[in-house]
């Protein structure tokens, strides 16, 4: 005798259920469409002619469809130059980054680490104080990194709100691993390379990209080591892009053209910004719950 399997009725979802629905999307579409149509206005923007910009508050789609401005921001290969530089800090440093901040979280997360509530309290304080500019500029200059790479990357290579996202999560990981590990021979290097590292794969890809976006934006940093104009960053050259086309006098002026001075701010935002976003769509299924997994136990 055979039982067919009977599907459970679906609960009929009242009326103040409905109008509940109703009015979160409604609100959820209209914050949505508040964050998202300022980025459309300022893409829409930097393709559209400089009149059309001045003559037109906002700009969804524009009439006359011009790329002056992109054509002005890659007119030289310095740009090209400054986009190498970019991509290079942020690869090399997201890297070095996630390597020390994995580590250090790693062992913090040990309750048994000799001196453990000390380090948390240094990491929690540094969060609220630091030195500032002229004494972070003097260790940097005292490190003999003054015009090199390394001075945009090894100033701001542990985040401490990263490393206390990484710490928590693994401190929620169960000991029975590390235990299990242990008597199976592994060694402290090879639990965490073997076992804790794959495990906190969503952790690593969400604080990767808060890293990423760091070194990407990487400005003061450059302006305060940073001396050979050959050596910034893409940040740094589209400032002094704006402010060239703003008609103001530059040091390394990298154009000699004169550019649609308002659609070139717009053009200059969509360059810094694009390359970066693209990331995001690689690390979004990790994104939310690295976040809340690292954030869930303190």
């Amino acid at each position: 005798m055979t039982h067919k399997s009977v599907k459970p009725a679906k609960k009929k979802e009242s009326i103040g259920s409905r109008i509940f629905t109703i009015v979160n999307s409604t609100i959820l579409i209209l914050i949505a469409l508040i964050c998202l149509l300022p980025f459309v206005n300022i893409i829409a923007s930097s393709f559209a002619s400089t009149q059309e910009v001045v003559s037109k508050r906002f700009i969804l789609f524009p009439t006359t469809f011009s790329l002056d401005a992109y054509r002005y921001i890659l007119s030289t290969p310095t740009i090209f130059k400054g986009l190498g530089v970019s991509v290079g800090i942020t690869v090399v440093g997201t890297i070095t980054s996630m390597f020390l901040t994995a580590l250090m979280a790693y062992g913090l997360s040990r309750r048994y680490l000799l001196g453990r509530n000390v380090i948390n309290f240094v990491v929690v304080f540094s969060m609220l104080f630091s030195g500032g500019m002229i004494p972070s500029f003097l260790v940097v200059k005292s490190l003999g990194i003054i015009n090199s790479y390394w001075s945009l990357i090894l100033p701001v290579a542990v985040n401490a709100f990263n490393l206390i996202i990484m710490r928590n999560f693994f401190q929620a990981l169960p000991d029975s691993l590390e235990e299990s590990a242990k008597i199976d021979g592994s060694n402290d290097l090879g639990i965490f390379f073997k076992i804790m590292l794959p495990l906190a794969l969503p952790s690593i890809a969400t604080i990767s990209l808060f890293y990423a976006v760091t070194y990407w934006n990487t400005y003061m940093s450059a302006i305060l080591y940073i001396n050979d104009s050959v050596k910034w960053p893409i940040q740094v050259l589209l400032r002094q892009i704006v402010i060239v086309s703003s008609g103001m006098q530059a040091d390394g002026a990298v154009v000699d053209i004169q550019p649609p001075a308002i659609t070139i701010k717009m053009a200059v935002i969509v360059v810094a910004t694009v390359p970066i976003l693209a990331v995001y769509p690689f690390v979004q299924k990790h994104f939310t719950k690295g976040a809340l997994l690292g954030a869930v136990k303190g």
